[in-house]
Formats: C-alpha cells, sequence, structure tokens
C-alpha cells in the first residue's frame, strides 16, 4: 500500500498538474475502482473465512457480531493488507494501462471507499440509505446480517456478486422469514404491530441467526473447507 504513490507516478499518475480532471471522468474513474475492488473484496474476503486464515487473520475483525462504524478498520495488519490491494490495485492496474489518473481522483477515490467501509459497519438503515435508492449498493443492513450470520454477503460495497454465486441465499431467506413472521403476527392480532412487536419478533429471528453463525464459525476454524462450503451456500 505504501509502495502506491511511487509506483502510480512511475506509471504515469498527474499530482500536481492542472487542470483537475472534470467530474464525469473523476465518476467514470470511481466507478470502475468500485466495481474492481468488490470484486476482489468478494474473493479475498471468502478466502479469509477458511482453517488458518480465519483463525490466525480475520477472527479479530468478526469480534463484533453487531458491528459499529469504527469496526470497519479493526482488522488484523495482514487483513489490512490483503484486502486493501482491491483499493489499490484497481487504481493502479488503470494507471498502468491508461496513464489517464489524477491523485485528486485517487483522494476522492480513498474517502468515499473510507466511507462505505463506516457506512457498511455502521448498524444503521435509515430511509435514504443508498441500498434504498440503488437496489444494488450493499449498505448495513445487508453487511450486519454476514456479522450475524459468519456466512454469507461476502461482498463489500455491491450485491450482485452474492446473488449470481449463491452466497446470500441465507439471507435472502431470512429476510423472507422475517417478512412472513410479522405478516403471521399481524393476521393473528387483526392489526398492525407495534414497534416493540415487530422488533422482538426480529430479535427471536436474529437470535437464531447468530446461534447457527456460531456453528458455522467453529466449523471454519476446523479447516473443513467441505463443510464450510455447505454452510456458505446451503
Amino acid at each position: 500500500i505504501f509502495l502506491f504513490h511511487p509506483l502510480a507516478v512511475a506509471f504515469g499518475m498527474q499530482t500536481f498538474q492542472v487542470p483537475f480532471p472534470d467530474l464525469k471522468t473523476m465518476a467514470l474513474q470511481v466507478a470502475l475502482f468500485f466495481i474492481i475492488e468488490d470484486a476482489w473484496h468478494y474473493v479475498a474476503h471468502q478466502a479469509l473465512h477458511y482453517g488458518p486464515l480465519y483463525r490466525r487473520i480475520h477472527k479479530l475483525h468478526h469480534k463484533y457480531s453487531a458491528p459499529f462504524g469504527l469496526a470497519a478498520e479493526y482488522a488484523h495488519p495482514l487483513e489490512i493488507l490483503i484486502l486493501g490491494m482491491g483499493t489499490v490495485g484497481g487504481p493502479l492496474l488503470y494507471c498502468y494501462l491508461t496513464g489517464n489518473l489524477h491523485i485528486v481522483t485517487m483522494y476522492t477515490w480513498i474517502v468515499l471507499r473510507l466511507w462505505q467501509a463506516v457506512d457498511a459497519h455502521s448498524g444503521y438503515d435509515f430511509p435514504w440509505s443508498l441500498h434504498n435508492i440503488f437496489p444494488l449498493w450493499s449498505g448495513a443492513e445487508h453487511h450486519d446480517f454476514h456479522h450475524m450470520a459468519f456466512t454469507n454477503n461476502y461482498s463489500t460495497s455491491f450485491r450482485y456478486l452474492d446473488f449470481i454465486f449463491g452466497t446470500d441465499n441465507k439471507y435472502r431467506a431470512y429476510r423472507k422469514r422475517v417478512a412472513e413472521e410479522k405478516a403471521k403476527a399481524r393476521a393473528a392480532a387483526h392489526k398492525e404491530l407495534t414497534k416493540a412487536e415487530s422488533d422482538a419478533i426480529e430479535a427471536k429471528l436474529m437470535a437464531a441467526a447468530e446461534a447457527e453463525g456460531i456453528r458455522a464459525e467453529k466449523e471454519a476454524e476446523k479447516g473443513d473447507w467441505n463443510a464450510a462450503f455447505k454452510a456458505k451456500t446451503q
């Protein structure tokens, strides 16, 4: 990560030149960096959930089953290095292939990437949260399930890779179960549920998902790749 600046400059990154890139160019480049980083994170994150890699590296980040914003950066140095390669690797590759990257774009990308990480770990899902506007966005509600249930939802910024490869099946089943249980309770009561009643239903199902997650974590720590893969996709 510390080698990014000299390498990027060697590949042609502009650092002090003017004019700065226009907003359209910056937006397209940052969007591409999000896509590249998300794909890297999806693969590397799953690798960190197996055997020695989990026990010695990633387990630290899973200390909190209900994370908060600053927990986004609570990780082993090797995890920061491994996953950080997705953050700097995309811009480096782009700069190497095109020679068209300005450090202002890089600053913008880093700020937005940190915002995304903090948002995903914040635990807050507001009506104006980005995933409620842009459904492909991951957000806190999506990533919270990963920390709670240990398996599923390995992507960082988007949801489509988990959907394509079936690593969000437990998450989708959980959301469906929550909706069904609330609908059943409303039908039985013949009225809308109070917030306390709705929260109680979610708390019960969350506890069950978290208990399953504890079992899945133990399987991962054993280093049983077949059992861990089944826990991830079934």
